[in-house]
C-alpha cells in the first residue's frame, strides 16, 4: 500500500500546515487505495487565502499587460513540459484514461494561449472625439480578487483553464477552492506556478475546505467575482448569495445533453461518436451525451450496435495505455450511479447492457462502472431527465424530427445538445430550434475551442458572461469609461456646465 502523503494548503505562495482537525481522505480510483489526505481548512485559513490575494492584487494590477502576458508565455511552455506528469496524477486520483488526462491538461494549456492574446483581446473601445475638444475612450479594468470553486471532474482544465489565465492575465488575483476529491492535479500545478514560472507570490492562492466555509468567498467584499461548476442546487445557492452581496458570478451547473439521431444518419459513424460522447471519462462531464433520442425507423438497429460497440470498450487501471474506459471517481460516486441505474429500470426502463458489476483483475478494489443502456425511456423517467454523471445511455425514442426535438427542448438543462443527419434542412433547422447553448452537428461533443464561450442555457448556467472567449475577458474585467478635454484660458472663461455635464459656449 503506497504511503499517504498530507497535503497543505497555499497562501502568499507558501504552503502551510493546516490547523485542522479535519483531513479528508482522496484516492487512487482504480485501486480505492487513499493515496493523501488534504485539510478541510479553518474559516481563518480561507480568510487568510483572500487577504493574501487582496494584498498581492495592487502590484499586479499596476504592472503592465506586457509583462503580465510574458509571465503566461512562460507559464504555458511549463506545462508543456510537465503535461505527461500532470496527466498520470489525473489519471490516477480521478479514474480518466491517460488520453483523457492529457486532454485535461490540453484543455488547460488553451486558455493559456488564449490569455497570451490578451493584449489584442482586452483592449478597451476605441477614442472618439465626441464634441469639440472632447475625447471619450472605455478601458477593461481588472475587478481585484476572485473566487474559484472547482468540482472533482476536470481537476486541470477548470481551475488552471477557465478560472485562472483569464482572470491574473486581466490583472485579477485568485483563490481556488480545489475540489477536496482530486485536488492533487491543481495543487502539483500551483506549485509549478511559483516555483518555474516565478509569479508573485500571492497571485494565485488555494485551500481544500467544506461548504459552510467557502461561504466566505459568497461574502467577503474582497471577493470581486465567484466563478463556479457544480451541481444546480448549489450553483443557484451561489448565484443568488454572491449576487446579492454585488459579486459577478458565473455558475455552470448540470446538464442532460440530448442527441438527436434521425433515420438518415450514417449509422456506424453516429455509434462511433456516441460511444466516445457518452463513455468518455467514464460520463464524468458536462458535456457527455446521455441521452440518444432516436427516429424509430432506426432505433432497434442504433441499439443492437451501440451494445456491440459498448461491449468491446477495454476497461481497465486509468492509467494503463490500453486502457478505453476507467473507474469514475469514489466509492460514494459509483453507489450514486448505480442508484440510478436501479432507478431506471424501477421505472419501467428496458436495461439493454448493465455495467453495475463490473470487476477488473488486478484492480477488484477500484470504483469500476461499465458502460451501461436503457432503452425505452419515456419523457415521464426522471433517469432521462436527471443528471447521472457516468457511463450510462438512455435511449428515447420519437417518431420524426419534430417530436425529437419537442423531447429535447423539454428537458430543464441546456448546456449542448447535437444531431446526426445527412439532412442539410433538418440540421440548419436544429440549430435554430434547439435550446442548447453548444451545439453540434453530426458532432458528438460540441465544445468549442477556448477561444469561444462555453455557452449552457437553462438550468445549466446562471449569470450573464460564460467562461472563455470574449465572455471571460468582460467577466474577469469592468468598463471604465474616461472623457478627456483640454483647453485654453480663453476657452475656459467661455466655458458654461449644464448639470447634464454638456457645455455651452
Amino acid at each position: 500500500m503506497s504511503e499517504v502523503k498530507r497535503m497543505k494548503y497555499c497562501v502568499g505562495g507558501e504552503w502551510l500546515e493546516s490547523k485542522t482537525d479535519k483531513y479528508m481522505a482522496v484516492t487512487d480510483s482504480s485501486t480505492g487505495e487513499v493515496i493523501a489526505e488534504v485539510p478541510c481548512c479553518t474559516a481563518e485559513e480561507c480568510e487568510a487565502a483572500i487577504a493574501a490575494a487582496d494584498a498581492a492584487f495592487p502590484a499586479w494590477s499596476r504592472m503592465s499587460m506586457a509583462k503580465r502576458v510574458q509571465y503566461l508565455f512562460k507559464w504555458r511552455d511549463i506545462l508543456y513540459a510537465h503535461k505527461e506528469e500532470l496527466s498520470i496524477l489525473c489519471a490516477k486520483e480521478l479514474g480518466k484514461t491517460l488520453n483523457e488526462a492529457r486532454g485535461d491538461v490540453q484543455k488547460a494549456i488553451e486558455p493559456t494561449e488564449e490569455a497570451c492574446a490578451a493584449p489584442m483581446l482586452i483592449e478597451g473601445d476605441g477614442a472618439l472625439q465626441v464634441t469639440t475638444g472632447y475625447d471619450t475612450t472605455t478601458y477593461r479594468v481588472p475587478l481585484g480578487v476572485c473566487a474559484g470553486i472547482v468540482p472533482m471532474n476536470f481537476p486541470a482544465m477548470i481551475p488552471w483553464g477557465w478560472m485562472v489565465p483569464l482572470a491574473i492575465v486581466c490583472g485579477n488575483t485568485v483563490v481556488l477552492k480545489a475540489n477536496s476529491q482530486t485536488p492533487l492535479t491543481s495543487m502539483r500545478m500551483l506549485e509549478l506556478f511559483y516555483e518555474e514560472g516565478g509569479f508573485p507570490k500571492g497571485v494565485v492562492n488555494l485551500v481544500t475546505t467544506d461548504r459552510t466555509k467557502a461561504e466566505i468567498f459568497m461574502t467577503d467584499p474582497r471577493v470581486k467575482a465567484v466563478t463556479f461548476v457544480g451541481t444546480t442546487d448549489v450553483g443557484k445557492h451561489i448565484y443568488s448569495v454572491a449576487a446579492a452581496h454585488g459579486k459577478r458570478v458565473q455558475a455552470q451547473c448540470e446538464a442532460k445533453n440530448h442527441a438527436l439521431v434521425l433515420e438518415d444518419c450514417n449509422l456506424e459513424a453516429t455509434v462511433n461518436a456516441v460511444i466516445n460522447s457518452t463513455y468518455g471519462c467514464a460520463g464524468m462531464r458536462c458535456m457527455a451525451l446521455p441521452v440518444v433520442v432516436v427516429q424509430e425507423s432506426i432505433a432497434d438497429k442504433f441499439v443492437a450496435l451501440l451494445k456491440e460497440k459498448a461491449m468491446a470498450l477495454k476497461i481497465d487501471c486509468a492509467y494503463k495505455e490500453e486502457t478505453k474506459l476507467g473507474p469514475v471517481s469514489s466509492a460514494g460516486h459509483k453507489k450514486k450511479i448505480c442508484d440510478w441505474i436501479q432507478k431506471g429500470i424501477d421505472e419501467g426502463a428496458e436495461l439493454v447492457l448493465d455495467g453495475r458489476d463490473i470487476k477488473v483483475p488486478g484492480y477488484e478494489n477500484g470504483f469500476f462502472v461499465g458502460p451501461t443502456i436503457l432503452d425505452h425511456v419515456t419523457p415521464e423517467m426522471t433517469v432521462g431527465n436527471r443528471e447521472i454523471f457516468g457511463p450510462v445511455t438512455c435511449i428515447k425514442r420519437v417518431k420524426d424530427y419534430d417530436e425529437g426535438i419537442a423531447v429535447m427542448n423539454a428537458n430543464p438543462f441546456a448546456n449542448g445538445s447535437c444531431i446526426f443527419t445527412s439532412s442539410g434542412y433538418y440540421s440548419r433547422k436544429f440549430v435554430m430550434d434547439t435550446d442548447g447553448g453548444m451545439v453540434g452537428v453530426n458532432v458528438g461533443i460540441p465544445v468549442p475551442s477556448a477561444y469561444y464561450p462555453f455557452s449552457g442555457n437553462k438550468d445549466s448556467f446562471f449569470g450573464d458572461l460564460h467562461v472563455l472567449g470574449k465572455d471571460g475577458i468582460r467577466f474577469f474585467t469592468r468598463a471604465k469609461t474616461v472623457t478627456t478635454h483640454w483647453f485654453d484660458e480663453e476657452a475656459a472663461k467661455r466655458e458654461v456646465r449644464t448639470w447634464e455635464g454638456s457645455t455651452e459656449q
